[in-house]
């Protein structure tokens, strides 16, 4: 660690990352970040990453590379940004680099931490669940659509070490050491399996799509099967939310009051976040891989281990490797799944 303060390096440039960089860079951290695009890197540098959105404008010069390798080490905290799809190429990039009382901490929408440990030593990782929203508007600016917090989390060893890191992420956003990570980690999936892979097979903002019923039943559909695998897992799944979502009283239930209030809370979900576009959507648009192998597939994949049928999450699965393969077009029909939706 640096006399004035550990040496941290943001692995990805987009929404997540580069807002995180720049909230840092401004509280004084030296904070270095990792883009794949030279050009990004060259404006981060000379003007700066942008953030615009929920908690205003704000900008910050950092110091941008485009390769890992230009890393100044050793690196006392290493934020992995990048998609769940790259993050275990990128995780073995970094480990010659980080000082040997260093953390990685994966940032991933999907359950990325068990797989980075592998390669870097379970002590070495932490998980960071990333309960706030943004986007990328366009390269170099980004917009903070949503306000809420980090969860961090160890995989073995004391939680207690991670106090020091929450503070230094507190800059960003409140920031807590969770009691029960796996339980976190799932509850951030759910909701990732709900609307994120929801919005990249239909094509719609969540505020559209939430309003039609028959997202709304996928929506149940997707999240009862998530709980079910839960339940075989042996996880307590925490709130979701910032909190206020408890999947356990939300799936409860199937007379007309319990219908009547899942609908009413999904509704509530998409006027709040009605502009939110999804990243799996973003992804598909772009004609870039998706991350659906870590979230649904990751359900699928754990259902299948444990027993458990997950048809619903099944078929998004292969929706979405249709659309990926242009065998499928993004649709609202897609939504429509025979004994799902109508």
């Amino acid at each position: 660690m640096t006399e004035s303060g550990p040496r941290i390096a943001v692995i990805g440039a987009g929404a997540i990352g580069g807002v995180t960089a720049v909230f840092l860079a401004e509280a004084g951290h030296p904070v270095q970040i990792v883009t794949k695009h030279a050009s990004v890197a060259t404006l981060a540098r000379e003007e700066g990453l942008r953030v615009r959105g929920v908690r205003g404008e704000h900008r910050a010069k950092l110091r941008a590379v485009a390769t890992v390798g230009e890393l100044e080490g050793p690196l006392d905290i290493v934020l992995l940004a990048t998609k769940s799809t790259e993050v275990l190429a990128v995780a073995r990039e970094c480990l010659p680099l980080l000082a040997d009382d260093g953390v990685m901490l994966t940032m991933q929408n999907g359950i990325t931490e068990h797989a980075v440990a592998e390669i870097v030593g379970a002590h070495r990782v932490a998980a960071c669940v990333v309960v706030w929203g943004a986007t990328m508007v366009e390269p170099g600016t980004l917009e903070m659509t949503s306000e809420g917090e980090f969860v961090l989390g160890v995989l073995e060893g004391d939680r207690g070490r991670l106090a020091p890191i929450a503070s230094l992420l507190s800059a960003v956003v409140p920031t807590r050491v969770a009691d029960n990570l796996m339980g976190e980690r799932y509850s951030k999936l759910i909701i990732n399996a709900c609307i994120t892979t929801l919005g990249g097979v239909c094509g719609l903002l969540l505020g559209e799509m939430l309003a039609r019923r028959p997202a709304r039943e996928l929506f149940i559909a997707v999240m009862r099967e998530a709980m079910a695998v839960a339940d075989a897992m042996g996880i307590h799944v925490e709130k979701g939310g910032g909190g206020k979502l408890d999947f356990y009283r939300f799936v409860a239930g199937d007379g007309l009051l319990a219908r009547f209030r899942r609908h009413a809370i999904i509704r509530l979900v998409g006027f709040k976040y009605r502009r939110l576009k999804s990243s799996t959507l973003q992804s598909l648009e772009r004609k870039k891989p998706t991350e659906i192998d870590f979230i649904n597939g990751y359900i699928v994949a754990t259902g299948e281990k444990h027993g458990v049928p997950t048809p619903v999450n099944a078929a998004l699965v292969r929706m979405v490797k249709e659309i990926e393969a242009g065998t499928r077009p993004i649709a609202y029909e897609n939504l429509l799944i025979p004994g799902v939706t109508a």
